[in-house]
């Protein structure tokens, strides 16, 4: 499997032992195959040589260790961010449903970063023995086990992995698969083994760009509060990114034995109102990932809080009272929020995030509050007024202008971080950005 061989244009025959399509599943895959073959056909394309190239370069491996990628074999934009993941949080036990070129290289990475054991499952037996060996040739290894795909899990409809020898904690879980024509929504199911997860551990989602795995999320975000979904940018599939919180327990997704029958028409009535918009779907499935975004950037604002406190009681972490918004625009690509005159300035400090680099101000208000506003550049469209949310003691508003998101965190009531919210708002509004302090 090298980039000698070409690449189908359909992903393997699925090898389903003892489950059986019904007319639904059948329906999905037609309706939904003709709402998103935008995304299907712009699939097609792997990622450009240079970033394969990057890929292999940082990976050690000769230019043709890979196969041709794009259809059904993940892009390089994933391979790269399995690859970021690995690097920067040291996983020990990463599970992988979905073998392939991610194997070689989640396997490889593992291997330059401190170790860690893969398990790999996939459903074509054949698939798993030519991959094993494929990665002999490179020197390492993995535990790529057969997992035919046999019936339903829960309320997520296709058929779902039997998955032998799942490690009890996971730190990384990499969804590759099943492929989509088994059932639009059928990569759900993986949320089985979200409760295996340790604080910190993180999802990350291949295709995440598609109609199908776009509804998927939003049903996920519901479903588990203490994991914070946000969609990545960039690639030609597009990648869910989900991070269990340090703290809380992850509820259990709900059964949904007792549901009516006339519930399957209403979802096929749904996806043939779908079908019937056509191109006006990708406005609304857009929209589905908007809550899982917001998650994120609130958990990551509500963290810049944490990491103030920690700062400001650390003597040998120097605070900077300097704020120059010319230098935060220029290295940063950030243009700050105004900020009222009689409010103080304490500490200035950048950060590194999901979105990039991001920045953290600590100020006191004219009743000597301490607040915390974050701000970063926006992935998607969202509210210019601000909305709140919570987090341990803490009340955060949060609000977007042009590319740029804010959040305002502190621990004073949710009418009055909105007010100071809605302040900062209305001055950028305003065009009132370089507010004397």
């Amino acid at each position: 499997m090298t980039s000698r061989e070409t690449t189908a244009l359909r992903a393997l025959r699925d090898e389903c032992e003892t489950y059986e399509a019904g007319w639904s599943d059948s329906a999905y895959r037609l309706l939904y195959g003709a709402i998103g073959w935008p995304w299907l056909l712009y699939s097609l394309w792997g990622g450009s040589k240079a970033s394969k190239r990057r890929l292999l370069n940082r990976l050690n491996l000769p230019d043709d260790a890979l196969p041709n990628l794009g259809s059904w074999k993940a892009d390089t934009s994933f391979l790269h961010r399995i690859v970021d993941t690995i690097e920067a949080q040291r996983p020990r036990t990463v599970v992988e449903l979905g073998a392939g070129a991610s194997t070689l290289v989640c396997a490889r990475a593992l291997q330059m970063n401190g170790g860690g054991s893969l398990h790999s499952f996939d459903q074509h037996a054949q698939f798993v023995s030519a991959t094993n060996d494929w990665l002999d040739d490179f020197g390492v290894r993995a535990h790529i086990q057969h997992a035919p795909l046999r019936a339903r899990i829960g309320d997520w409809p296709g058929a779902w992995y039997d998955l032998p020898d799942v490690p009890h904690s996971i730190d990384l879980l990499i969804i590759d698969g099943p492929p989509w024509a088994i059932h639009p929504f059928v990569r759900g199911a993986a949320e089985t083994l979200f409760d295996r997860l340790s604080p910190g551990g993180v999802i990350l989602l291949d295709d995440a760009a598609r109609p199908g795995e776009r509804i998927v999320a939003r049903r996920w975000t519901e479903r588990w509060p203490d994991i914070g979904f946000r969609r990545l940018p960039g690639g030609s599939k597009g990648t869910l990114q989900g991070r269990k919180m340090q703290l809380g327990k992850v509820l259990a997704f709900p059964e949904r034995a007792g549901r009516k029958s006339s519930s399957g028409w209403r979802r096929a009535a749904a996806a043939l109102a779908l079908l019937a918009m056509g191109w006006a779907a990708h406005d609304l499935v857009e929209n589905l990932t908007r809550p899982a975004y917001a998650a994120s950037f609130v958990d990551e604002a509500n963290a810049s809080y944490s990491t103030s406190l920690v700062r400001e009681a650390m003597q040998s972490q120097v605070e900077t009272a300097v704020l120059d918004r010319s230098e935060i625009a220029r290295s940063l690509g950030i243009v700050l929020p105004g900020i009222p005159t009689s409010w103080r300035l304490a500490d200035v400090q950048v950060f590194p995030s999901d979105g990039g680099n991001s920045v953290a101000l600590v100020l006191y208000t004219d009743r000597l509050e301490r607040v915390v506003l974050y701000a970063r550049r926006a992935e998607t469209p969202a509210e210019a007024a601000p909305l709140t949310e919570s987090r341990e003691n803490r009340n955060l508003a949060y609000w977007e202008t042009g590319p740029f998101a804010y959040a305002l965190t502190g621990e004073v009531e949710t009418s009055r971080i909105l007010l100071l919210a809605s302040t900062m708002a209305s001055l950028q509004a305003r065009g009132v950005t370089a507010v004397a302090l």
